[in-house]
């Protein structure tokens, strides 16, 4: 039979080393739950801050763009003024649809001698129409300006602005990819701008920011006017 000598204690190494693995395993979990944690906010920040920045952009950049040359309808003789101003509209290049009937949008209007902050009246949903004239025909018979100012001999009796179609796919007052709409500025009588004059128009959508349009008035030598 061994004796134990006097002093001598059992060794507890091993007991020592389990219980050292076991704490460190718990450490390894907490610290791979805590990196997992700190990840998943990274990479939640991070979508948060592209979708802030994709809405930025949106909301800088206007829906709208202009599909064209500015033209309009001059009265030659005698007073060399403008009649109707029509600005050709489309969407932006990748841009969503935009609704343009009267409760949705608004249109500004400056020119040398007055400001208003909107005077859009309505919009010519049904059809398409391939000439200014036809088209004010249209308005002035669906009530939205008093008078054809092109052909007839009274003028308008306020400025107004109204939308048409060139290219129009389903009939209603948004436009989509690939239609193409007008916006017509009928002059007021006593407000129709004359050679020199500096008109500007400020197209606001629900989305994104408002397009500007602004052309200086040449001589009207010709009932077609180019303001390029």
């Amino acid at each position: 039979m061994k004796l134990v000598r006097k002093g001598h204690r059992p060794s507890h190494r091993g007991v020592i080393g389990v219980e050292s693995a076991i704490v460190m395993i718990a450490f390894v979990i907490v610290a791979a739950a805590l990196a997992f944690v700190v990840l998943n906010m990274g990479f939640s920040t991070t979508q948060r801050a592209k979708t802030a920045i994709i809405s930025s952009l949106e909301e800088s950049s206007s829906a709208l763009e202009i599909a064209g040359k500015v033209t309009g309808s001059g009265d030659v003789s005698p007073t060399g003024k403008m009649n109707v101003t029509a600005v050709p509209l489309k969407l932006a290049s990748g841009g969503s649809s935009v609704n343009l009937g009267n409760t949705t949008m608004a249109v500004k209007y400056f020119s040398n001698t007055v400001e208003y902050d909107n005077i859009m009246t309505g919009v010519l949903t049904s059809g398409t129409y391939s000439n200014l004239t036809t088209a004010m025909q249209a308005a002035a018979q669906a009530g939205h300006i008093n008078v054809n100012p092109i052909t007839s001999n009274t003028a308008a009796d306020a400025t107004a602005a109204v939308i048409y179609f060139a290219v129009n796919l389903n009939n209603n007052a948004i436009l989509d990819q690939g239609e193409h709409a007008v916006l017509a500025i009928v002059h007021k009588g006593s407000e129709r701008p004359a050679a020199l004059d500096n008109i500007k128009v400020e197209v606001i959508v629900p989305t994104g920011s408002p397009l500007t349009v602004e052309r200086l008035v040449p001589n009207i030598t010709h009932s077609i006017v180019d303001l390029g």
